[in-house]
């Protein structure tokens, strides 16, 4: 569904992604993981053509993604992105911001897309919050309302760019319940993550990123348990066993 072939991004002479190769199957969860500034986030935002790549390509189902392209509203919609900060209208409600996407993105009459709307938001337990707004909800359950507004456009992948990185930890589970869910139940997935439990549970596959590449992937049996790169050994000694010296 995803292909990427030799991709290279740059911010000024910092370069932050040195040659991507990589492919995400339909169906498949992807977890990536490694230290911060290894070029995780910015994979995802080329893939969803937010950041413009300056080498190699990216591919969705055989189309270019680029950025500066008419049509990389429709390659948008096919990929959703949920983001770390929730990135929700704060005025509009829970419901509303749902409702947004399918309407004024897609077109749907506005029926049909509260009623799907409604549907969403039971299905990630927050029927009872359809009239709230942002600010009367807890940093998971905006989140939560992130996820439904990205499943609104039924897209054919959705990509998390870290999405439990700025809750509080006993938020933290009921937004991986709802991920783990979707993973379950057959969405393609592209997960930036921290929660090595949750991507030891869900994912097919796990990227190691370092430094712009990506240095070891396998199933997590084979990268957590076994990994071969001493860069991967030494960022899950960090990660999985933080006091010990």
């Amino acid at each position: 569904m995803i292909k990427m072939e030799d991709v290279h991004k740059s911010f000024g002479t910092n370069e932050v992604l040195k040659g991507i190769n990589t492919e995400i199957n339909e169906g498949e969860v992807v977890c990536v993981i490694g230290p911060s500034g290894s070029g995780k986030s910015t994979i995802l935002r080329c893939i969803n053509g937010l950041e413009h790549y300056q080498k190699g390509r990216i591919t969705i189902n055989g189309e270019l993604v680029d950025s500066k392209s008419k049509q990389i509203a429709k390659l948008r919609s096919q990929i959703a992105m949920v983001f770390q900060r929730f990135n929700l209208f704060p005025h509009r409600t829970a419901l509303e911001n749902v409702m947004e996407g399918p309407i004024y993105v897609k077109g749907e009459p506005k029926t049909e897309a509260r009623l799907h709307a409604l549907e969403l938001l039971d299905q990630i337990g927050l029927s009872d919050k359809a009239d709230a707004y942002p600010a009367q909800l807890s940093g998971g359950q905006q989140q939560r309302v992130a996820i439904a507004r990205a499943l609104a456009m039924r897209p054919e992948a959705i990509l998390f760019d870290e999405p439990t990185s700025a809750l509080d930890p006993e938020l933290v589970g009921d937004v991986l319940k709802v991920m783990v869910r979707l993973a379950r139940g057959g969405m393609t997935m592209v997960v930036v993550t921290h929660e090595m439990e949750f991507a030891r549970e869900v994912a097919d596959r796990i990227l190691f990123f370092d430094q712009g590449v990506i240095v070891e992937q396998g199933p997590p049996s084979h990268v957590l348990n076994k990994p071969q790169n001493p860069r991967t050994q030494d960022f899950l000694k960090r990660v999985l066993n933080p006091i010990k010296d």
